[in-house]
């Protein structure tokens, strides 16, 4: 059917179906035990605040973990049960904002829309609030109820961060809980007050940011112009703001809802105020300062941490180069000089030895029955084995990288370098990983945000030479050059 035939109903649930095929079966593909209170409960946050620890501590070994249907963000599903209460929780993409930009954005906001949870428990980093507290401006939007679980209370203490939590829920309106999930603390309090919270019969009116008075106007015109229009699973406030926002996908969505005359009045409504989002913005980091203002004092004011000194190096234009070659080189030299050694000897104990001992023992076993057992089994799976010292290591080295942060400062110097190939600076770090192995360098492009930069990545990737590949370059080098692949001089 022609897409001018549809009616404005039809193309709403169409738009509708795309925009929420990212969420999956959600809450209903968990086994829920019988005669159990069930309480919806999803975790959102941004990355590296300890919302998968969190989730962790509280499912066990009850997960379920996948693919959000369509989607490369992985989907972990769980359940934590407790009296007859049965938690089912979802650990939300880590994502800054719920602009939808990347998959991870989408997820989050479509989840949250369609599924509505009984809570949402927005984990957050103590020590980094005012970041943090931007993406629970956009989820105080949504129509789920918030709870803030501030994560890395004992990190902000050691920095001189004092945040009074009592303070910080009397003007947020929401429940606030200070946890420490690495050390398991808190994570009980945040159970009873998910189970209070959800279970409270009192109307949920939480501190909103306001939008700066310059596009006040111009949001309540625009809710007049699309009320009644929207379907019922969004609500018009947060299509409004998302219009004057210019987020694509609601701008698309709503072109499906709104009779053409309408949609007309509404973009004409749009094109005037295309500064719209810096006011929605300012608005959002003023409630933010004002939230700061009444819960949050620092005993170290004006000192500069070491994260902060650390940053100015590691993301210096020149310094940081120098000191991405020095981890980088430090790691491959741990690898070959520990773990080339390691390497001969399981060739000498699992390959060699044995080896030489079938062959001096079975003499009068059929020659190609031990050209089998020693040449096949010993020399070929012998010889895969040889690499777990090599690879051990670079895992390892990469992990400490990964864990400590330093990743992302690398990321950021070399962006730069990285937009001369049309990608990102996340791109560095799965390209990097194929020096180890190329298998998880193109399950790495999971993190890059744009398909066209997934793709690239994920085709450039076995261009890396791995350290196996370097033992099959040096054999095909041989058999096709000869004397002339390893000239001497």
């Amino acid at each position: 059917m022609p897409e001018t035939a549809l009616s404005t109903t039809d193309r709403a649930t169409r738009a509708i179906t795309q925009a929420m095929s990212c969420c999956g079966d959600g809450f209903d593909s968990v086994k829920i035990p019988e005669g159990t209170q069930v309480l919806r409960v999803a975790l959102a946050g941004q990355p590296n605040v300890g919302k998968s620890t969190v989730f962790n501590l509280l499912t066990g070994l009850s997960q379920h973990v996948g693919n959000w249907p369509g989607k490369t963000v992985e989907q972990k599903l769980g359940t934590y049960c407790q009296g007859d209460t049965t938690l089912v929780l979802v650990d939300l993409p880590g994502t800054y904002s719920l602009t939808a930009n990347s998959d991870e954005e989408r997820v989050t906001r479509d989840f949250i829309i369609r599924e509505h949870p009984d809570v949402v428990v927005l984990v957050a980093d103590a020590a980094a609030l005012e970041r943090n507290l931007y993406l629970l401006s956009e989820l105080l939007i949504l129509p789920a109820p918030v709870i803030l679980a501030l994560n890395m209370m004992d990190v902000a203490e050691s920095q001189g961060i004092e945040v009074d939590t009592v303070a910080l829920s009397r003007a947020l309106g929401i429940p606030v809980v200070p946890m420490a999930a690495s050390r398991n603390q808190g994570v009980r309090e945040l159970v009873q007050e998910i189970e209070a919270f959800a279970c409270n019969p009192e109307p949920y009116l939480p501190n909103r940011p306001q939008l700066r008075s310059d596009h006040r106007e111009t949001l309540a015109h625009l809710r007049e112009l699309i009320s009644g229009q929207v379907p019922a699973l969004f609500e018009e406030e947060w299509v409004a703001i998302k219009l004057l926002e210019g987020d694509s996908e609601v701008t698309d969505l709503a072109r499906g809802w709104l009779p053409d005359d309408l949609w007309r009045q509404v973009h004409a409504v749009l094109l005037q105020h295309e500064d719209a989002i810096l006011d929605i913005a300012g608005g959002r980091y003023e409630w933010i300062s004002g939230l700061l203002k009444q819960s949050v004092s620092s005993r170290r004011l004006g000192r500069i941490g070491f994260t902060e000194r650390f940053d100015r190096w590691a993301t210096h234009p020149l310094w940081g180069v120098l000191m991405l070659l020095g981890a980088t080189g430090l790691a491959f030299f741990l690898v070959y000089a520990v773990g080339s050694p390691l390497q001969g000897l399981l060739d000498r104990v699992l390959i060699h030895g044995p080896s030489v001992w079938i062959r001096r023992t079975f003499t009068d076993a059929p020659p190609l029955l031990v050209s089998l057992v020693t040449d096949g089994i010993l020399g070929g799976a012998g010889t895969v084995v040889t690499f777990v010292p090599i690879l051990a290591i670079f895992f390892v080295a990469l992990g400490l990288l990964e864990d400590t942060g330093y990743m992302a400062r690398a990321a950021f110097v070399m962006d730069r370098f990285m937009h001369a190939l049309g990608l990102h600076g996340r791109s560095f770090m799965p390209l990097f990983l194929g020096f180890g192995c190329n298998v998880p360098a193109i399950l790495g492009a999971r993190i890059v945000d744009s398909r066209r930069g997934r793709l690239i990545t994920i085709l450039l990737a076995p261009l890396v030479p791995c350290t196996a590949r370097l033992g099959v370059l040096a054999t095909l080098a041989t058999a096709f050059f000869g004397p002339l692949a390893f000239p001497v001089t």
